[in-house]
C-alpha cells in the first residue's frame, strides 16, 4: 500500500462540502479582493495567535519582504538568519537590498543558535530572522535577549509552524513581526498561494497593511513604494474553515509522531522537542548518515520521503558573493547531508506508520 508524504486531497475531503459552499458564496458575492472573508480571517487569526493584528498577503515570501520593509530594513543593513531553511528566507532579505548574515544552527533542533547570533552582530545589523523549522519554534527567549541587548528587531519566519507554541505563546507571535505561508502543503494550507504578517504593535501592523497595497492608507494617496500583495477572498474563506479544525489536525499529527517515536528502529534519532515547546510536525524529519539507503528502500516499498535543503542557502549560487564555502557552518552542512522527512499528515493510520517504520528498518539492515 502506497504511503504519501502529504495528503492534501484527504484533508480537503474532510471539509469538502463546507469549502465548496464557501467558495461558491464568494463567487456569487462579487467581492473577491479584500472583502469580508479576508477581514474575518485576519481578525480570527490574530485572536488565535494572540497578536494585536494580522495582515493577509499574497504569499509567505512577500510577507517576509514586507515585514522587513515595515521595519525600514534596506541597503547597507545586515539581517542575521539561518541557511538551513527554504530559500525564500534569505531571498526576502536580499530583496530589500540588505545583506543576509548566515549563522549556525543548533545540532538537535536545527533552529537558530542564539550564541552564534550574538557573535554575528555588527554595527550594520538591523534585525534577526529566525526560522521555526519543520513545525518547531526557534529558541525565542534567547534570541530575543540578544535582540534587546543590541536594539534589534526580530522577524519570526513561522511559515512552517502554525499552532506551535513556545512557553504557551503561539508561533508567529514570538517576535516583533511574524510571517506565515499558506502554501497548500502547510498545516494550515490554502488551495493556492497565501500568507500572513502578524504583529504586536498597532503601528507596525498598520505599516504592513499600507505596504501590501502599494504604500497607501486610502487607495488614493501613496506615501511609499509598496507592493501589490493581497490574500484573496477565496483563500481567506477556505482558511477560515481550516482554522476551526487546525488544533484537531495538529493533534492528529502529534499522535502520528508518537507512533513514529514508538515504532522506528532504536538507532534512529527522533525529532528533538525541548521543554516548554510544542511541535506541530509540519514535517517529521530524522537525521541519518545512511539517508540515501533509507530513501531507496522506502521508494521500493511505495513509501514517499524527501530530503530538504540539500544545498543550504549560504552555498547557493545566488549568494556566492558572500564567500561561503562548505564547512564554514558545520551544522547546516550536516543537516543537509543527513535529513529525511517521512510521511506526515493528519490522516495517517498506525498501520501506515508501521509500514514506514519497516521501510526505514529495511534501509538500515
Amino acid at each position: 500500500m502506497a504511503v504519501g508524504l502529504m495528503d492534501i486531497k484527504g484533508q480537503y475531503a474532510e471539509l469538502q462540502d463546507r469549502i465548496e459552499a464557501a467558495v461558491l458564496a464568494v463567487l456569487r458575492s462579487g467581492r473577491v479582493i479584500l472583502g469580508p472573508n479576508v477581514k474575518g480571517f485576519e481578525d480570527e487569526a490574530a485572536a488565535f495567535l494572540g497578536t494585536t493584528g494580522a495582515v493577509g498577503v499574497a504569499n509567505g515570501t512577500d510577507g517576509l519582504t514586507i515585514a522587513l520593509r515595515a521595519l525600514d530594513v534596506g541597503p547597507g543593513d545586515e539581517v542575521i538568519t539561518v541557511p538551513f531553511t527554504f530559500y525564500a528566507t534569505p531571498e526576502a532579505i536580499a530583496q530589500t537590498g540588505a545583506r543576509p548574515v548566515f549563522v549556525d544552527i543548533l545540532p538537535d533542533t536545527l533552529t537558530m543558535d542564539p550564541a552564534a547570533v550574538e557573535a554575528a552582530v555588527t554595527s550594520r545589523t538591523r534585525a534577526i530572522m529566525p526560522v521555526d523549522l519543520f513545525g518547531l519554534p526557534c529558541a525565542a527567549d534567547a534570541i530575543d535577549a540578544v535582540a534587546k541587548a543590541h536594539g534589534l528587531a526580530v522577524i519570526e519566519d513561522a511559515c512552517q509552524a502554525w499552532g506551535a507554541t513556545y512557553d504557551g505563546r503561539r508561533a508567529g507571535g514570538l517576535g516583533d513581526l511574524g510571517v506565515f505561508s499558506f502554501f497548500p502543503t502547510k498545516n494550515l494550507g490554502g488551495f493556492g498561494d497565501g500568507g500572513l504578517v502578524t504583529g504586536h504593535s498597532e503601528a507596525l501592523v498598520q505599516r504592513v497593511r499600507e505596504l501590501r497595497f502599494h504604500g497607501s492608507k486610502d487607495k488614493k494617496t501613496f506615501t511609499d513604494i509598496g507592493f501589490n500583495s493581497r490574500l484573496d477572498e477565496v483563500q481567506a474563506a477556505i482558511l477560515r474553515l481550516e482554522l476551526e479544525v487546525i488544533d484537531e489536525w495538529n493533534g492528529r499529527r502529534a499522535l502520528v509522531a508518537e507512533w513514529y517515536d514508538e515504532l522506528l528502529p532504536d538507532e534512529v534519532v527522533r525529532p528533538a522537542v525541548p521543554d516548554r515547546l510544542t511541535h506541530v510536525y509540519h514535517l517529521y524529519v530524522l537525521p541519518h548518515p545512511r539517508r540515501d539507503d533509507i530513501a531507496a528502500h522506502s521508494t521500493d516499498r511505495q513509501v514517499d520521503c524527501a530530503a530538504y535543503y540539500t544545498t543550504p542557502a549560504h552555498l547557493q549560487p545566488a549568494f556566492a558573493d558572500l564567500g561561503h564555502k562548505a564547512g564554514d557552518l558545520p551544522n547546516p552542512d550536516e543537516a543537509a547531508a543527513t535529513n529525511l522527512a517521512l510521511p506526515m499528515h493528519p490522516n495517517l493510520t498506525r498501520g501506515q506508520v508501521a509500514e514506514v517504520a519497516a521501510a526505514v528498518a529495511a534501509g538500515l539492515a
